[in-house]
C-alpha cells in the first residue's frame, strides 16, 4: 500500500470487487513511534504510504496457514489478520473501533495534510 496507504488500497479493492472490508482497528499493527509521530503531526496512519508492506486477501479457510508461512520468515514475523471481506456493505471499508463503534474509511483525496488546529 503506497500512496494513500492501507485505507485507500482497500477502498480500491472493495470497489472493484464489490465487497466490504471490515477491519478491526486494534488488530492493525502500527508501531508506537508511528502513532506518536502521526499524533503530533495530525496525520492518520491508515492513509500513510507503507512501502514494503504486503496485503494478502484470500479465503478465510487459508488464513491461519498463510499467517504461519508468513511468520516463518523474519520479514513477516509481525503478520496479522486485520479484517474480513463480507457482502454487508459492498464497495465500503468499515473500521471497527476498540469500543465497538464503526466508521467508514474513504479514499484519500488530494494530499494528507497535518491538522492545523
Amino acid at each position: 500500500p503506497t500512496r494513500g496507504g492501507l485505507a485507500t488500497t482497500l477502498n480500491e479493492i472493495t470497489k472493484s470487487s464489490n465487497v466490504c472490508c471490515e477491519l478491526t482497528e486494534s488488530d492493525i499493527p502500527v508501531r508506537a513511534e508511528v502513532k506518536g509521530g502521526c499524533s503530533i503531526l495530525g496525520l492518520d496512519p491508515l492513509y500513510l504510504a507503507n512501502e514494503g508492506k504486503f496485503i494478502c486477501i484470500l479465503p478465510a479457510e487459508y488464513a491461519d496457514k498463510a499467517l504461519e508461512i508468513m511468520r516463518a520468515d523474519p520479514l513477516g514475523h509481525d503478520a496479522k489478520r486485520i479484517g474480513t471481506m463480507t457482502d454487508a456493505n459492498p464497495g465500503k471499508v468499515v473500521l471497527v473501533t476498540p469500543l465497538g463503534g464503526k466508521r467508514l474509511l474513504g479514499m484519500l483525496e488530494g494530499e494528507q495534510l497535518p491538522r492545523i488546529c
